[in-house]
């Protein structure tokens, strides 16, 4: 039995609340923060084109935040006013006894916590869909690319598929809310996404579409990758009635109903349309690196902190530097061929 089995309840002391002070985090360009995406491995049973390379090297597990570690962190956040969480990877259901932290996680909802979520490839969703239910999830995003077998084999290089799909599934008949995201990628899921879309409506599914992001070395040419939203949006227009909507879930996504499905649909264009002014997600990797941008370097070492002499001080601290480094925005490019990524680190190692 691990330590998270006595943890959870409202009157867990908060690390990164300092002298009882719960101030809550404002950068520098007064934005809020409340909504931190807490990364708890970089580890991933897929190997997705657009993410990672085929041969890809994985962290020591030793510079892994424990799952005791990772609820500190999370507790303290919510001490300083993050009421949302979601817990990403790579792939967190791959991580062992992950459920314990979504457990421990699930006893703060209601003392701070107002919202408890999951990013899944829903490999592994099958057979913990039921307990996250149960430790207080109540939504889960899935992504999910294409809906033809060979296609994700080849996307993902894994035949992995009917997994998924169970695990999409199992999470409905729990009770989760499911929204499937999925990266347009020109050539590849193009011409699909329209079925792609019909068919998460049709099952009760919320769906967003977002544009590949370039972080990272991967196999392929970035720019042979990259499909503006814009594009999409406008193929999608003439086969349905499109009407933008004030509907927000706490991201980036801007939302759109499409009047002959009666579902809606999230438009993520960190490209073509930032959407960085109202910024209110900071990111913490599974080493417990922060990153207030997921486009920026900025970053404080809260491992670094958590594991020192004074954490409460130290971790304190790391917070007020985070607040004043957080950019005003990110400058993603996909204009040159070959051209570096705009971060060397991978998306499943800062956290989907």
């Amino acid at each position: 039995m691990n330590k998270l089995t006595a943890l959870g309840g409202p009157r867990t002391p908060d690390i990164i609340s300092v002298g009882g002070a719960a101030a809550p985090l404002i950068d520098q360009f007064q934005r809020s923060i409340s909504y931190m995406r807490l990364s708890v491995t970089d580890r991933c049973d897929l190997r997705c084109t657009y993410c990672m390379p085929e041969k890809m090297k994985f962290l020591p597990r030793r510079e892994v935040l424990t799952l005791e570690e990772l609820y500190e962190l999370a507790t303290g956040f919510i001490a300083r006013g993050v009421s949302k969480i979601r817990i990403t990877g790579g792939e967190p259901l791959v991580r062992r006894d992950i459920v314990d932290l979504f457990t421990a996680l699930g006893r703060r909802i209601g003392h701070g916590l107002e919202e408890l979520t999951l990013t899944t490839n829903a490999t592994q969703l099958a057979q913990h869909a039921d307990a996250l239910a149960k430790a207080g999830v109540r939504r889960v995003n899935v992504s999910l690319d294409t809906l033809d077998r060979d296609r994700f084999a080849v996307l993902t290089r894994r035949d992995a598929l009917p997994q998924v799909l169970d695990g999409i599934a199992a999470a409905r008949d729990a009770g989760l809310k499911v929204k499937l995201n999925a990266v347009a990628l020109k050539g590849v899921n193009e011409e699909e996404l329209p079925e792609l879309i019909a068919w998460g409506h049709s099952q009760g599914h919320d769906v967003t579409l977002i544009e590949v992001m370039p972080l990272g070395d991967v196999d392929e040419e970035r720019l042979d990758q990259f499909l503006p939203l814009s594009v999409v949006r406008d193929r999608l227009e003439q086969r349905w009635q499109l009407e933008d909507i004030d509907h927000s879930t706490g991201g980036p996504a801007r939302y759109v109903r499409i009047a002959e499905t009666g579902g809606r649909l999230g438009l993520i264009t960190p490209l073509t349309g930032n959407f960085c002014a109202g910024c209110n997600r900071l990111r913490v990797t599974a080493t417990g690196q922060l990153y207030p941008c997921l486009g920026g370097a900025e970053r404080v070492d809260l491992r670094a902190a958590l594991r020192s002499d004074n954490p409460e001080r130290n971790l304190a601290d790391a917070l007020a530097q985070a607040m004043m480094i957080k950019p005003e925005k990110h400058h993603f490019r996909m204009d040159e061929r070959g051209a570096e990524p705009a971060q060397p680190r991978h998306m499943s190692m800062t956290g989907g």
